[in-house]
């Protein structure tokens, strides 16, 4: 059996899955918003997440594109709207999974198997929440990051952008690549795009030489390591 985290604000429901999977021989903890779960699937390591779309403080779609940012946990997305771009967004957004309220336990419990089956039981490690190079740190759960322990002030997406080289300091990033995977595969083309938030990520962090952030000319950029 599993540990499963269930994210949902409608607290019947959360009571109704804890005693069902409980029930089953799952080990279930709760979060009724997403800021609160996406701390617990940091710091508890949950083998299985399942997730509602409509929570009260963030986009359940965020919540999950959060996770995916520093863990491969399956996550099963529950929602009351079962259009096909809200599915499509969804799985796109990095989740498993897609069951639309109401549903059946015997149904979520076979989904949880499968997940569980593809992910081959591997745990997220609360390390992995956190991504440090050099003196810069990327708090991955806060949405934060610090340069000598001073707190940088960046937008949502210039975090994004540091986070991604950062999984790849030392390594050239190239344009394409960057794009696509911080704004979207409809992004691969817009290189004027990402100078500007290259050059305004620069500035925040006290970098205005590019020792830092290195361009490679004509290919993309890297976060440099063991720049003091």
């Amino acid at each position: 059996m599993a540990r499963v985290l269930v994210i949902d604000d409608d607290r019947s429901l959360l009571r109704a899955l804890r005693i069902g999977l409980s029930a089953l021989g799952h080990e279930v903890d709760e979060a009724s918003s997403g800021s609160d779960g996406l701390a617990k699937s940091a710091l508890d390591s949950p083998e299985v997440i399942v997730l509602d779309l409509g929570l009260p403080d963030m986009d359940g779609l965020e919540v999950c594109k959060r996770i995916r940012q520093w863990s491969t946990v399956p996550v099963i997305v529950l929602s009351a709207g079962g259009t096909e771009e809200r599915k499509v967004a969804a799985l796109d957004g990095g989740a498993d999974d897609y069951m639309t309220k109401p549903f059946g336990m015997v149904e979520l419990e076979a989904r949880l198997r499968v997940a569980l089956r593809h992910q081959g039981h591997e745990a997220l490690r609360p390390s992995e929440a956190e991504i440090s190079v050099g003196d810069i740190t990327i708090d991955l759960v806060h949405h934060e990051a610090t340069r000598g322990g001073i707190r940088l002030e960046l937008t949502q997406r210039e975090l994004d952008l540091l986070a991604f080289l950062g999984r790849h300091a030392g390594k050239v990033c190239t344009h394409k690549m960057i794009l696509e995977e911080v704004w979207g595969p409809s992004y691969g083309d817009e290189g004027e795009y990402l100078r500007v938030y290259i050059y305004r990520l620069r500035r925040k962090l006290g970098d205005p030489e590019g020792r830092i952030v290195r361009t490679d000319p004509g290919i993309g950029y890297r976060l440099e390591p063991g720049v003091p």
